[in-house]
């Protein structure tokens, strides 16, 4: 073996499994056999034909979006990027905080929030990554500042409906909408170590001014106002899973469910699940993240309703 051989047997196998398929996905964008707009492999379709891990498959994908090659399209997949217009260089001035925020969400918001980076948002305002720790310490105070700027856009509503059961059902509503809007939103909003984010506290705040006057002890107070808060963000965490998933089979939610009636039928034919198969079967059912939301409040708020006319009875 010469050495020009063994060099390149021997990078082949000290390459990290991520980098070999990013090379080899670039190759194809660069020699044109990937154009722009084409889809790029999925997570999956790397995992089958590189018999790799989905964390390696995602880490692939990650990082050619950070190169600027590829973008995730909401309902086709991830594609390759086409090549744009140089960006004119902003002043100073011009760099100000609420671009930077507003700018990083439309990443996260088409892409996922992995695919946010402070090297990547540097790219798309076209300034170098140091300027932008003038304005922000890091990727974490910018997830914490993108996640404030969408909750000032959903400020409870300065006239109440009258009840606590109206008011509680138009706070959950607000935040269910902004995580829909928003799916990588839920997993970065905390419950047992709350961020300091005033718009956000605004909303809780709100919430137990909703709960006052019934009768209920500070504890239990603070406690369904959170319990309320939970549940929401909860739920809306299935919104990131469904946009990844989406990206990584160009598929739709009932799109996917239909290639898959096949293999569920068969699992029902075969297996002891007379009750499951005979409910999904129903023309009838139509349950999908909306229906879910809606049962779950109503059914969360009766049970509030139950203790707060016990409490106020004695």
């Amino acid at each position: 073996m010469g050495f020009s051989q063994w060099r390149t047997s021997t990078l082949a196998r000290v390459t990290a499994p991520y980098a070999q398929i990013v090379a080899d996905i670039r190759g194809r964008i660069t020699a044109g056999e990937l154009r722009p707009g084409d889809r790029v492999p999925s997570t999956r379709q790397i995992t089958r034909d590189w018999g790799v891990a989905i964390a390696t498959a995602t880490k692939a994908l990650a990082t050619l979006r950070q190169e600027g090659l590829v973008r995730a399209v909401p309902g086709v997949g991830t594609v390759v990027h086409a090549p744009s217009a140089p960006r004119r260089v902003p002043r100073q001035a011009e760099l100000a905080p609420a671009r930077i925020v507003s700018t990083a969400t439309a990443i996260a918001d088409s892409e996922g929030l992995a695919a946010l980076s402070m090297r990547r948002l540097a790219t798309e305002l076209g300034v170098a990554t140091m300027a932008l720790y003038r304005h922000v310490r890091g990727k974490d105070e910018l997830v914490l500042m993108m996640a404030e700027s969408l909750f000032a856009q959903i400020p409870p509503p300065r006239s109440p409906p009258r009840g606590w059961r109206a008011q509680l059902e138009a706070i959950a509503r607000l935040q269910w909408t902004v995580y829909g809007q928003h799916p990588w939103l839920a997993p970065v909003i905390s419950v047992t170590r709350p961020q300091l984010m005033p718009n956000g506290m605004a909303h809780t705040e709100w919430t137990l001014r909703a709960l006052g006057g019934l009768g209920l002890d500070p504890n239990t107070r603070l406690h369904a106002a959170i319990t309320l808060l939970a549940y929401v963000r909860g739920l809306a965490m299935n919104f990131e899973s469904e946009a990844r998933a989406r990206q990584d089979t160009g598929m739709t939610d009932q799109e996917w469910v239909e290639s898959q009636d096949a293999a569920y039928g068969a699992a029902f034919a075969a297996g002891p699940y007379p009750v499951l198969a005979s409910l999904t079967a129903d023309s009838r059912i139509d349950l999908d993240l909306d229906s879910l939301f809606e049962f779950g409040l109503r059914s969360l708020l009766d049970g509030y309703a139950v203790r707060i006319t016990r409490t106020m009875a004695r």
